[in-house]
This record gives C-alpha cells, structure tokens and sequence, in this order.
C-alpha cells in the first residue's frame, strides 16, 4: 500500500480498499484512491469544484507522483466530476468512518463528559435545479461538538423531509454514550426511540409541532420562569455573557417529567422536561426569548445547560464556517449526487482543518495548505506544529 506522506503520516488510500468503483472498467485510467485522495488534498488547499480540484492535482503533479500511482496521469476536471457524480453518498461517507474515529481518539480520552452530537439542517441555497423542477436542496449533518467534526450527513429536496432524513441519519453515526441535540423537526417518537436504542441520551427542542406536549412543558415551566426561583424539583442555572458591548444571561430549568404529561410513555427513555430563557439586547431594546425541551437525561442544571449551548453553536461552528470558509451558499451544483458527495469533503475537510493546532484562521490554513504541500501535510495528519 502506498502513503501519501511523510512516514508517520496519515495512509489516506487504505480508507478506500472497500469502496466500490461504481465507473465502467472500460477505459478506466485513474485509480478511485488517487481520485478521492486528490480531492481531498484539493479541496482543503482551497479548491471548490472539479475544474480547480483539476488544476490544482496539475500544478502539483511532481509532488503527487512521489506519493500515488497515477497510472494514467493527473486526471481531468471530467473524471472528478464523473467519480463525485457516481459514487452512493451513504457508501462514500462509511468509508471515512475509521479516519473520524482516529480524530476523536484524544478528545475521548482527555474527555470525562459525554460526547455531545448536534443534528440540524442547512440549506445549500444556490443548488436549485430549476430544469427538474428542484429547489434548493438542503444537508442533515451530525456534528460532533467536541472535536469539531461532521460524523454524517444525508440531503434531502425539502426542509420539511429532515423528520426522515434524521434516522437515516442516525443510522450512519455511533451515538452510544452520547447526548443527541435536535431542533424541533426531530422532536418525534420514533427519532427519540432511535436515539435511546443506540444507547445514546436525546434533548430535543419542543414547538408546535408537539402542540399538547408543549403546552404542558409550558405550563410546568410557567412557574420557575415567573417567580425565578429553584428548588425541590426544580434545576436552575445561569450564564451570564459580555460581548460586543452588551450583556446577555441564559437561564435554565429542568425537571423531571411527571407521569400525567401528555404522551409521556409514548415518548421512549423520557426523563425531564426543561427550559431556556434568553435575555439580550437588540439595537438598545431588551428582548427575551423562551425554548422549552424534552430530554431522556436525569435532572443536571449544568449538563442540561450545556447539551443546549452546544446545540447554539452548530450555526458558528459549522454552518457560519461553511459559507465563511468554502463560501458553501454560493455553489452551484446542480448533480444532486455530485453536490452531496461535494457536500460531504467540505465538511470533512473542514473538520481536518478545525482539528489541526495552528492558530490561524480557517480561511488562512486553507491558503496555506495551497501554498505548501507540507502545511497540507499537516493538516491532513492533525500533527502541526
């Protein structure tokens, strides 16, 4: 087997040994090893398609000669559009399962806390396919807060099918020992079922959607929210926040879920009820801002406080960085294979490039991974100096 790098370096093609090549024998020039670990290794230089993938693997040849086959030479713009357009997205991400599980192996052992999994949706907004009839098609992504990293992800044509598209979803991810984190389109039965089987803990956000449910949340809460007070079976706990100028609090409650709630034994492992208040300032006017959950966790202010918090984050730590880094919002894929698989390495590479210890931004380690091949090196390896 042939490494791409240095000798302790990641030996990225042995991740592809199972992958079927779904291209017809017949003529076929380029390696699928070669062709994924060039885009991969485009992708995070700054490449965003397959005609800069393209020129990138030729302004690079020499050095990807010393490292792969290339028995028919550097492939053309076609051939990475061909291999993206084909290959089964589920089939694609599975093989870069055990590569994801080498980057969390620190986090896991530094780590007392369980690890916490955020599922949400993000529309690749430019994607339409007016010829077919297609709009915008949008991406369920798993992101796995505490290493910075997406464990999944599945497309769907509309924001409304994300309530099929989650355990799907959770079928592709591990989430024993894990609390799962989801917006209220995941706040059904089944997902929260799906969650508990795989040994995981679920908080799911509660609306409308759940309306007789949450308007018992809403009448247990409405009492430790008005007198904000805590105690007997009542979790109260408070962050307070200074940034930008102005001062925002977040306040939680939890408590466990009575037996007379709406639906309780329908809802599987379910344990506590709870609620986040937000007050924060708004172009100089205080505004306040109510979410209520279910949740499968025991009572624990804190821990409850921050499987929330870390759900907030999955818009700055995943979202706002796609369309920051890899300007996400703006491509134009129309190939709802190709846009998917495409999809699937931003957010791969965008996790190699959040795991690497630099310092710099995002967008600069991705210019310096174009500039140097060693600096891509050490993205591609976690091991920067």
């Amino acid at each position: 087997m042939l490494v791409i790098g240095a000798q302790d370096a990641v030996n990225l093609l042995r991740f592809f040994d199972d992958l079927p090549d779904p291209r017809s024998s017949v003529n076929r020039l380029h390696r699928l090893g070669d062709v994924i670990v060039m885009a991969i290794c485009a992708i995070v230089a700054n490449a965003d398609g397959p005609t800069a993938i393209a020129q990138w693997a030729k302004l690079h040849a020499a050095w990807l000669r010393r490292h792969l086959a290339l028995p028919g030479g550097i492939p053309g713009k076609d051939t990475f559009r061909r291999v993206l357009g084909l290959l089964p997205p589920a089939t694609f991400q599975q093989c870069f399962q055990q590569w994801l599980q080498t980057l969390q192996t620190t986090a896991d052992e530094d780590s007392e806390n369980p690890k916490h999994i955020a599922i949400d949706g993000k529309a690749l907004r430019r994607s339409h396919d007016r010829k077919h009839g297609l709009g915008p098609m949008h991406i369920v992504s798993a992101w796995a807060s505490d290493f910075g990293i997406t464990l999944g992800q599945v497309a769907t044509e509309e924001k409304s099918n994300e309530i099929t598209a989650i355990p799907q979803l959770l079928e592709r991810i591990d989430v024993e020992d894990a609390i799962v984190t989801i917006d209220a389109a995941g706040c059904q039965k089944t997902i929260a079922a799906k969650i508990v089987q795989g040994k995981g803990d679920y908080v799911l956000a509660l609306k409308g959607n759940q309306e007789k449910l949450l308007h018992d949340v809403k009448f247990l809460m409405l009492g430790p929210i008005q007198d904000d007070v805590a105690g007997g079976p009542v979790s109260r706990y408070v962050e307070v926040e200074q940034g930008h100028g102005r001062l925002e609090s977040r306040t939680y409650y939890q408590m466990t879920a009575p037996s007379y709630l709406h639906g309780r034994s329908e809802w599987k492992g379910l344990k506590t009820v709870g609620a986040a208040v937000r007050v924060y300032e708004e172009k100089g006017i205080e505004k306040r801002d109510v979410r209520y959950y279910i949740s499968s966790l025991r009572r624990n202010g804190p821990q409850f406080a921050q499987a929330v918090r870390r759900h907030w984050g999955i818009e700055n730590s995943l979202h706002w960085s796609l369309d920051m880094t890899y300007r996400e919002d703006e491509s134009r894929a129309r190939n709802r294979t190709f846009a998917e698989n495409l999809s699937w390495l931003r957010r791969l590479t965008l996790g190699l490039i959040k795991h690497h210890p630099g310092k710099q931004s995002n967008i600069m380690k991705r210019r310096m991974a174009g500039w140097s091949p060693a600096f891509l090196m050490q993205v591609l390896t976690g091991k920067g100096t």
